[in-house]
């Protein structure tokens, strides 16, 4: 218990992953990817929504 406690090893390389992509490399890549999605996403929504909203607005009665 003391050798465990006192060992320089890190966790992430012992662990054991039972599909590709549940941990590691493999699953930063993973996540990085969605964050660039979900940012890219939400720059589109509110670019639409703001379009939307100048047009709106720049409405002239006929």
């Amino acid at each position: 218990m003391l050798k465990k406690f006192w060992s320089k090893e890190k966790k992430e390389t012992r662990r054991f992953y039972l599909l590709p992509g549940m941990g590691g490399r493999a699953y930063y890549r993973k996540q990085r990817r969605i964050r660039i999605i979900a940012v890219v996403v939400g720059l589109l929504v509110s670019a639409l929504f703001a379009l939307a909203m100048y047009f709106m607005n720049n409405q002239r009665p006929r």
